[in-house]
């Protein structure tokens, strides 16, 4: 059956490209294109059927194992029915749920959604337009109902940062719970895929004048070097936004009491306090 013999769903901003480049890198691993079908998420794209998400899979060879990576299938309650159509197709998933310190991963989030003309305001004020910039990184949420219906066995957690400090032990644990054969080999050169900080914030008709080649022809020959770095340091947000101190305090609290419950579930993963160091404060 061309199905997926193990699934990363998420979270978002958590290294889940960078895992994705790293396993689709092993010549035992195939992974889909696109990277994030978000098939069991997203009701247009589940709309297509079956049999179109098994086609992304149709030219994995006998002997690789397949997955893919969708963040989306983490992002409660943007996308209420993903465990229940995941259930349906795979009762038996194995699933790699990756996380971060959520506050890092809040920025990083911001960051993201800036660049892509979704948020506008500072920091502050996006916490107050967009929840799901904390709803994504209450990983103990996020994860239950995988849980409940799975069971956590069938879950492998890990995080960006026990993968910084250990990539190949990382790996290396992954390759096992997946059951590939032969051992992996970590590659530098998809250490960091998608790094939000190198980002650039997309502006109206973007596509028009900076994607289009006959407009950056023209901008290399009409706009002066210097005034073209200027332009797109302008469009680059510089340095990484700062929390206030009271929304700082307010967060942690909420993920603190959210920690509680993922260390409920994965009681053996030694990892966990890299997530949350202010736990530690």
């Amino acid at each position: 059956m061309a199905l997926p013999d193990f699934l990363i769903i998420g979270a978002m901003k958590c290294g889940t490209s960078t895992l994705a480049a790293q396993l689709g890198a092993q010549p035992s691993v195939f992974l889909t294109t696109p990277k994030e079908p978000n098939f069991f998420s997203d009701d247009t794209i589940h709309a297509r059927g079956r049999g179109w998400y098994e086609g992304l899979f149709a030219a994995a060879r006998p002997d690789q194992l397949k997955g893919e990576a969708s963040t989306h299938y983490t992002k409660l309650p943007t996308y209420p029915e993903t465990v229940a159509r995941l259930a349906a197709v795979l009762p038996e998933p194995k699933l790699v749920y990756m996380i971060r310190n959520p506050l890092e991963r809040m920025a990083s989030h911001y960051i993201h959604e800036w660049t892509m003309g979704v948020i506008r305001g500072d920091l502050g004020q996006a916490l107050v337009a967009h929840p799901e910039l904390v709803d994504y990184g209450c990983y103990g949420r996020q994860i239950a109902p995988y849980v409940e219906r799975f069971g956590s066995e069938r879950i492998l957690l890990t995080s960006l940062e026990e993968m910084t400090r250990a990539p190949q032990a990382t790996l290396d644990r992954i390759w096992e719970f997946l059951g590939a054969p032969g051992r992996p080999v970590w590659q530098e050169e998809h250490a960091r895929e998608n790094v939000s900080a190198e980002r650039f914030r997309r502006l109206p008709l973007h596509g028009l004048i900076f994607a289009n080649p006959v407009a950056a022809a023209l901008r290399r020959t009409l706009v002066p070097q210097a005034l073209r770095d200027r332009i797109r340091r302008g469009r680059q947000m510089q340095d990484r936004p700062v929390l206030p101190a009271p929304d700082r305090q307010r967060l942690q609290e909420i993920f603190a009491r959210d920690a509680e419950t993922l260390r409920g579930y994965f009681s053996g993963y030694p990892h966990l306090p890299l997530s949350y160091p202010f736990l530690a404060s």
